[in-house]
């Protein structure tokens, strides 16, 4: 397999790292966690103007048409600076469900909203009692008259209290559905929060909230096949963003070790440290192949892309704990500080880690699939 890569993604990826470098530092990014909404709406529309909201859309709908693999590189990027604003949530996982499951006309309404930073959206899918499989969905849209009535609660639904729309899975009479539902209609409660990492998310109710019958968006289209398809993209991404923010540790603490010193010696030097090092570079490097692999197989649209997607998110959740923890213990007591940058990419490790599945329900998986 081809791992390299154009010029146009190597400038692309340079303009992130510089953006990132320049505008993104971390002070930026503690700033804007003490804010109400915990994001920057002028980075937001930084990000639209920049063209990487528009990236993962397909261009008939105003986007750039970009391929998983464009997503991948630009998600490695925003890793590095612990990206607050919505873009997973919104341009990447919402835009992917939207474009495999809505109409024509659905797509041509809100994709290009979202390209241009104008609408924002959130996936509301996960339950209390259900793992990442939507097929435990127990959220329920009965039919009524004029369309549906929605019943049920969805929990950590990352980027909802920003959300402009939301995107619901809920049980039917003919199987899993997905809607369009403006936040605002009688009947939605939210339980507005912010997550470990610093992420705002929400508790959403749904108390016999009435919608229209166009706002379910999967007539005539498979919504488990189009969740599973979409949900697979988010994995890769995540598993992107997690690349480059081990690769921001791996490089913190090789820095770490040549300054801090120790009994006259810059602890660089013990060799036993330096193994420890070499141990975090190898896992790294290993789960970037596991992770361009899977990427290659969503791109090529392989039959067997959901198992490779599962590789990437148990070897990841072996890679994220090694060289998180290897990272903050080399630190030593200053790693775990809010005032050193260490702790927070630990804590985006693991809570990504716990998106989208853990390491372990995916190694079920795998297993389900062997059998």
């Amino acid at each position: 397999m081809d791992f390299s890569l154009s010029d146009d993604q190597t400038m692309m990826q340079d303009i992130v790292k510089r953006f990132i470098s320049q505008e993104y530092g971390f002070e930026t990014r503690q700033s804007l966690l003490t804010t109400k909404q915990g994001y920057s709406e002028d980075m937001w529309q930084t990000f639209a103007e920049m063209g990487w909201l528009a990236l993962p859309i397909d261009d008939q709908y105003g986007g750039l048409g970009g391929t998983i693999i464009d997503t991948m590189l630009l998600q490695i990027e925003l890793g590095k600076g612990l990206v607050l604003e919505p873009f997973f949530a919104t341009a990447i996982h919402s835009a992917s469900l939207l474009s495999k499951v809505a109409n024509d006309d659905v797509k041509q309404q809100w994709l290009p909203k979202i390209a241009a930073g104008e609408t924002k959206f959130a996936v509301a899918y996960a339950e209390q009692n259900s793992s990442f499989q939507v097929t435990q969905c127990a959220t329920s849209a009965s039919v009524t008259g004029t369309g549906y009535l929605l019943q049920g609660k969805k929990c950590v639904v990352l980027g909802a209290p920003s959300a402009d729309q939301l995107l619901v899975t809920a049980n039917t009479d003919t199987g899993l559905g997905v809607f369009v539902v403006d936040p605002s209609l009688a009947g939605i409660s939210f339980n507005n929060y912010a997550t470990n990492d610093g992420h705002r998310a929400a508790e959403i109710t749904f108390d016999q909230v009435e919608v229209l019958t166009s706002a379910r968006l999967d007539s005539g289209t498979n919504a488990q096949s189009a969740f599973d398809a979409s949900r697979d993209e988010a994995i890769v991404a995540l598993a992107a963003e997690a690349l480059g923010i081990m690769q921001k540790l791996l490089a913190a603490t090789g820095e770490h070790l040549h300054t801090r010193q120790q009994f006259g010696r810059k602890i660089g030097e013990f060799q036993v440290l330096q193994h420890r090092v070499a141990d975090m570079f190898m896992a790294l490097e290993s789960t970037q192949s596991l992770l361009y692999y899977a990427a290659l197989k969503i791109a090529s649209n392989a039959d067997d892309r959901n198992r490779a997607t599962s590789m990437v998110k148990v070897k990841l959740a072996q890679t994220s704990r090694l060289v998180g923890q290897t990272a903050v213990q080399l630190h030593g007591g200053m790693g775990i500080t809010d005032e050193l940058d260490v702790g927070h990419y630990f804590k985006r490790l693991t809570c990504i880690n716990a998106l989208m599945g853990s390491g372990d329900q995916h190694m079920q998986r795998l297993l389900n699939h062997a059998a």
